[in-house]
C-alpha cells in the first residue's frame, strides 16, 4: 500500500503579505511611469499651474468680496448709529416743540390778561402824574426847573407809542422815589431866586423838606422859605454862620455838627 505523505500547508505571516502588495503595487507604478512619456507629463503639470491659478483667481474674488462685505456690514453699523441719533434728536425737538407751544398758549393768555390790566393801568398812571404835579406846586420852591421838566417828561411819555406801558409806569414810580428822596437828604446848590421883585444868584441850602434857607453869594444876607407866608423872608444876622455852616456841610466841606436853623414848629403853617 502506498505510503502518502501528506504536505503541511505553507501559511505566509500577514505582514509579508502587505509588504508583497507594496512592492507589487511599486513595481506596477514604476511600470506606469516608465510607459508616460515626456509630452503627458507637460500636460499634466500645464493643467496642474492652470488650476492653481484657477485657484489663486477664485481666492482673490473670495477675499475681495470678504472685503466689500465688511465695508458693506461697517456701513449699515454706522447707518444704524445714525438713525439712533436722529430718533433722539427727533424726540428732543418733539419734547421743545411741545414745550414752546405751552409757552406760547401762556404769553397769549398773558396778552389777553395784560389787554384788561392796561386799561386800568393807563387811567392810574394819568392820574398819579397829576398828583405828583399838584404835590410839587405845593411844596417848597426846590430845584423847580428840574422837578417841572421831570413831570412834563412824564406826561409827553404817555403819548409815546414807542415805550411800553411797563417803561412809563416804572418811570413814573422811579419820579415818587427821587420826590421822596429829597425829604431824607440834606443838599447845597446855586440857584436863581426873585426876592423882593428882583431876581438874584444864590446859594441854597435845604434840609430834608423841614428848612430852604439861602445866602447871597458875599455872604452878607441869609433868608428862609416861610411856608406860612409862601415867600422868601430875609434873617437877621445871628443865622449867617449857621447857614453858611449848613452849606458847607452839605458840599461836604466840613464835618456835620448841630446847626440852629429857622425851623418852624409842627403845625405852625399849613
Amino acid at each position: 500500500m502506498p505510503h502518502y505523505v501528506e504536505r503541511e500547508r505553507f501559511r505566509l505571516p500577514a505582514a509579508f503579505k502587505f509588504a508583497l502588495c507594496i512592492f507589487m503595487m511599486g513595481s506596477m507604478s514604476l511600470a506606469w511611469a516608465q510607459d508616460v512619456d515626456d509630452a503627458d507629463i507637460d500636460d499634466v503639470l500645464e493643467q496642474q499651474s492652470s488650476a492653481n491659478e484657477d485657484s489663486q483667481q477664485s481666492q482673490d474674488i473670495i477675499d475681495s468680496l470678504d472685503d466689500e462685505i465688511s465695508a458693506d456690514i461697517a456701513r449699515n453699523r454706522a447707518a444704524r448709529q445714525q438713525i439712533n441719533r436722529l430718533l433722539i434728536y427727533n424726540n428732543n425737538l418733539e419734547t421743545l416743540v411741545a414745550d414752546q407751544d405751552r409757552e406760547i398758549a401762556s404769553i397769549e393768555r398773558q396778552i389777553e390778561e395784560f389787554g384788561s390790566v392796561e386799561q386800568d393801568v393807563v387811567p392810574f398812571m394819568f392820574e398819579a402824574i397829576n398828583t405828583l404835579k399838584q404835590f410839587i406846586d405845593l411844596d417848597m420852591p426846590f430845584l423847580q426847573r428840574e422837578r417841572a421838566e421831570r413831570i412834563a417828561r412824564l406826561a409827553a411819555n404817555m403819548e409815546r407809542a414807542d415805550l411800553a406801558v411797563s417803561e412809563k409806569y416804572r418811570q413814573i414810580m422811579e419820579a415818587y422815589q427821587i420826590e421822596a428822596s429829597y425829604g431824607r437828604n440834606i443838599e447845597a446848590y446855586v440857584g436863581a431866586l426873585v426876592i423882593d421883585g428882583a431876581e438874584r444868584r444864590v446859594d441854597i441850602l435845604r434840609v430834608g423838606r423841614i428848612l430852604l434857607a439861602y445866602q447871597n453869594l458875599d455872604q452878607t444876607e441869609v433868608g428862609f422859605w416861610n411856608k406860612a407866608d409862601g415867600r422868601w423872608t430875609t434873617l437877621d444876622n445871628s443865622y449867617r454862620r449857621e447857614i453858611s455852616d449848613g452849606l458847607r456841610i452839605a458840599r461836604k466841606q466840613m464835618a456835620p455838627r448841630l446847626l440852629e436853623l429857622p425851623i418852624p414848629a409842627a403845625g405852625a403853617a399849613q
